[in-house]
């Protein structure tokens, strides 16, 4: 009925022997642990620059955002 069929099958054999091939070279190469070990320094990297983020000085004000500050805050006082 599917002249075609085995043929079929036999190619998604194939391709599942070939995904398991690769998937057994990774683990035997070390695939796994050092996956791992490149999202820990990652993660590690983010850490640091998040740190470093929180941890600047904040901007100092211009003159003008100073005047523009007390303006308002005079303004406000005034209502």
């Amino acid at each position: 009925m599917y002249p075609y069929m085995n043929e079929d099958v036999a190619w998604q054999r194939l391709k599942d022997l070939q995904l398991e091939m690769e998937n057994s070279r990774l683990l035997a190469t070390g695939g796994v642990p050092a996956a791992v070990a490149w999202a820990r320094r990652l993660a590690e990297r983010a850490r640091r620059l998040g740190g470093f983020l929180m941890s600047r000085p904040s901007r100092r004000q211009s003159e003008v955002d100073r005047e523009e500050a007390a303006e308002r805050a005079a303004a406000s006082d005034a209502a």
